[in-house]
């Protein structure tokens, strides 16, 4: 604030001071006045006139840093050699703070009077709008509506700024990702769901939550989008850092004329895109109504945390990020695949009764890629346990091996792991020819249709777990690389396979701050359903 004093010769200057006080009896009134376009023109022209009546600072004889670039030109308003920000041309001051973030706007308004008038012309807040939150709308025919881009900014993008990007909603063992975006002139709240199972490499489908508006009225306005009935009352609370809670106000909105008979028809059909009668898998059967039974329960009043995508390294194997994958008769589920050093993480975000969200489904290492077998021998699942189990038996070794001399604390095993009998000793980050890939008779595949080449393959584990997160242990299986945006993994103990697909869609305000930012939230995942 300082700065901009002296900047501007309103500093040490006792004329200046003494204008300041004249003007701040209509301060309040004038605050508040949304210019539009043709205002701000009238503002401009109205201060090219008053422009040269403004008194330098007497303490100023040289021109400041801003004022030293700019000469007097054909058609500018400012004074030769100006010595303030005062004495620039209206039309470069609308510029320069169009270049500022809004968050700093409030602040230089308290500077001066001409300073506040500047900052109600709507250009400058109209492009607040499209470079902090991505508008591409054409925001003069919002203003043309009623809604200036200055109110647009100041009464829902800022205030609602932090509920954009990521998060997963606190749902028991079943979890979730909610995407919170600028949508047009509105804020919402996208629940992202996997496509029905078996079709892995089908888009993810959406459907709002809540969304935020000031579409009809002088100041934003929450909805709840959940149930048929259309948008209704709600609420949004900012409970800590990060994390913030969504509440109905009119839960019967969610009610179907028929009943939860109705609702859990409504429901089967929405999520597995089928009837009861179409599913004839009893175990099937009980764990849709287990979830239906257990989800409803909320009526759209959760607490979200938020998630962060997984950094890219040019070393990483693969692009991390998300990815849809089988999971048995649980359906599809949503999976974060991360790069951490010689290791690849896939982390739940969607989970199960058995293994629940925010727990650590495939561990692989990247230290031991395998040598796979012509395709006759790979039909044979003795042959892949063989493989894989002795890489295991070695990992198992290593494990119960004291550390080496000198080495403080021990050392992880797998940073001392070298190459295993049947391993290929490649760099993870080589990307070899594909070569010809199928599935072991016996291992059952929910999607027939899977890639027939890949390009690598490693040694990994994957968490299995009893009902209810009992007796978790982590089983040996073949991480299997097809190409940038599929990989499998075959689990030998249950002799089934997963196939997982990247997401495509476009997640804006998702990038974590730091890599260890990202650490941070996936131990916190692990704490939330461990």
């Amino acid at each position: 604030m300082a700065v901009c004093a002296r900047l501007c010769g309103v500093g040490q200057s006792r004329r200046c001071r003494r204008r300041q006080r004249q003007n701040q009896q209509g301060q309040d009134s004038d605050s508040e006045v949304d210019m539009d376009e043709e205002e701000g023109e009238r503002i401009v022209g109205k201060m090219k006139a008053e422009t040269s009546a403004c008194p330098l600072d007497d303490t100023t004889n040289a021109p400041g840093p801003v004022a030293a670039d700019v000469n007097k030109r054909p058609g500018s308003s400012g004074t030769p050699n100006p010595q303030s920000l005062l004495q620039l041309p209206p039309e470069l001051l609308v510029h320069i703070f169009s270049s500022l973030p809004g968050t700093a706007l409030p602040n230089l308004a308290l500077v001066c009077k001409k300073f506040r008038q500047i900052l109600n012309t709507e250009t400058i807040w109209r492009r607040r709008c499209k470079e902090e939150f991505g508008m591409t709308e054409d925001l003069r025919k919002v203003e043309v509506a009623g809604v200036s881009s200055r109110e647009l900014y100041v009464k829902l993008l800022h205030p609602y700024r932090h509920v954009l990007g990521l998060w997963q909603p606190d749902i028991g063992p079943y979890g979730g990702l909610l995407n919170v975006v600028v949508d047009g002139l509105f804020i919402i709240g996208w629940m992202y769901l996997p496509p029905h199972d078996p079709r892995v490499e089908d888009p993810m489908r959406r459907r709002p939550l809540f969304r935020i508006h000031m579409w009809e009225s002088s100041k934003a306005v929450v909805e709840c989008m959940y149930g048929h009935k259309g948008p209704h009352k709600g609420d949004i609370q900012t409970v800590k850092k990060d994390e913030f809670s969504t509440k109905c106000n009119q839960t019967d909105y969610h009610r179907m004329p028929g009943g939860r008979q109705e609702e859990f028809r409504t429901w089967l059909e929405e999520e597995w895109g089928r009837t009861l009668e179409e599913i004839f898998h009893e175990h099937m059967q009980e764990l849709i109504l287990m979830k239906f039974i257990y989800t409803s329960q909320y009526d759209n009043c959760l607490t979200y945390r938020r998630i962060y995508l997984p950094p890219h390294l040019p070393s990483d194997l693969l692009r991390p990020g998300l990815f849809k994958g089988t999971y048995g008769s649980h359906g599809l589920e949503i999976v974060m695949l991360s790069f951490h050093g010689p290791r690849a993480k896939g982390t739940k975000l969607t989970g199960d009764p058995n293994v629940p969200a925010g727990q650590l489904t495939l561990d692989v290492d990247l230290r031991r890629p395998l040598e796979l077998p012509d395709l006759e021998s790979q039909q044979s699942m003795e042959e892949l346990s063989r493989l894989v189990l002795g890489v295991h038996e070695q990992v198992q070794r290593e494990a119960q091996e004291p550390p080496p001399q000198g080495a403080e604390g021990g050392a992880e095993p797998e940073e001392r792991a070298g190459p295993a009998s049947g391993v290929e000793a490649a760099p993870a980050c080589s990307t070899p020819e594909p070569r010809p890939f199928v599935l072991p008779l016996g291992v059952m595949a929910r999607n027939e249709v899977y890639p027939r080449t890949c390009k690598m393959c490693f040694y990994g584990t994957g968490l299995i777990a009893g009902h209810g997160f009992t007796s978790p242990e982590r089983t040996p299986g073949l991480f299997v690389l097809f190409d940038d945006d599929r990989f499998g993994f075959i689990w030998l103990e249950l002799k089934s396979f997963s196939l997982y697909s990247r997401l495509t869609d476009r997640l804006p305000y998702a990038q974590a701050p730091s890599l260890e930012n990202f650490e941070d939230m996936l131990r916190s995942m692990q704490s939330w359903t461990s």
